[in-house]
């Protein structure tokens, strides 16, 4: 019988110490290969393989594409690029950004359950958000086993307990114990192959760099009424997964979770101008009234006028606010 033999492990803000205390409790002979992906700026170098790498007894290596998979080895995502293993091969994909992520979790871990199947082990650990918990679904629904950082344990729980959610763990452990589960989810048999769906397939070939469009992205999810924050093209519902997530035909996809936390800084953004364009029109009608008492009233014209654009603008904030909050409570707008 095949071994469980791939570990793709992602996390993000508060997991550098669980998964510096991972390496660092793995023996040099492990048998096991591992991918690890987390969230990184596009514009800037990973020390991540550096900082590993001294505490890790077996060797890490930034991703190079086409590079064999190798057991007792450890392979770190680079900017800007997913990273994927399709066959027993690194892939870094030019995909679309995924939760607004590229590097993001989720690509890595349906490709490890589109090539590895039962012998694929996730594992999610402190983060924000939701990025994973659809790619985790996705490799329990391969056959593959699930590892969870416990909530209670992570800096930032959010992406633990959105995993937790969207599919069933079979170890959920401190930071500190993970290196010992993987040691004996490592020693154990993986089980029999499950067929891929259609739709795996398409959303790895996806984050691999493959156009998606509207002809394929309808063979698996369901136009809504709902519109992408980066392209503003129609998103459709994925369909038959967890959790709930949406794509547009350009290729960007978003969980649920990430796309009302689009919405709320939206808001938070819209709250913030108004405030800002209300201190304004104080401050200037002030000073078109300290303009007429002192006789300069052509400065005091201007500044008056300056304040009508600066209330119009608040207006059209207020509005704004008000077609957010009402959306977002599903509530109709008002009619003219």
């Amino acid at each position: 019988m095949a071994k469980r033999d791939l570990f793709v492990i992602g996390g993000s803000a508060g997991s550098s110490e669980p998964l510096k205390a991972l390496m660092a409790g793995l023996p040099r002979d492990f048998p096991g290969a591992l991918l690890i992906t987390t969230h990184i700026a596009a514009t800037h170098p990973s020390y991540l393989p550096a900082v590993l790498g001294a505490v890790s007894g077996i060797p890490v290596h930034g991703a190079r594409d086409g590079h064999p998979v190798e057991p007792g080895q450890a392979y770190v995502a680079v900017p800007d690029r997913h990273l994927l293993v399709l066959g027993s091969a690194i892939r870094l994909g030019v995909g679309q950004r995924e939760n607004l992520m590229r590097p993001s979790i989720d690509p890595m871990f349906r490709s490890a359950a589109l090539s590895y199947g039962p012998r694929a082990v996730g594992v999610i650990l402190s983060g924000l958000l939701s990025d994973g918990a659809s790619g985790l679904y996705a490799v329990k629904a391969a056959g593959g086993t699930a590892v969870v950082q416990h909530p209670l344990d992570a800096a930032q729980d959010a992406m633990p307990r959105a995993a937790l959610e969207a599919a069933e763990a079979d170890y959920v452990a401190r930071g500190g114990d993970l290196a010992e589960v993987l040691r004996e989810v490592a020693a154990h048999d993986a089980g029999p192959a499950r067929p891929a769906p259609e739709s795996l397939v398409f959303e790895v070939e996806v984050a691999a760099g493959k156009p998606l469009g509207s002809h394929l992205l309808r063979r698996f999810a369901t136009p809504a009424a709902l519109t992408c924050p980066e392209c503003h093209g129609v998103l459709s519902e994925v369909t038959g997964e967890q959790p709930l997530r949406y794509r547009c035909q350009i290729g960007h996809a978003y969980t649920a979770e990430e796309l009302a936390g689009q919405n709320e800084r939206v808001d938070e953004a819209i709250r913030v101008a108004l405030r800002v364009m209300e201190e304004r029109v104080e401050l200037v009608t002030r000073m078109a009234k300290d303009a007429r008492a002192s006789g300069r009233n052509a400065v005091a014209e201007l500044y008056e006028h300056r304040a009508q654009e600066y209330s119009g603008c608040a207006a059209t904030l207020r509005q704004a606010g008000l077609l957010s909050l009402r959306a977002s409570r599903g509530l109709e707008a008002p009619s003219k």
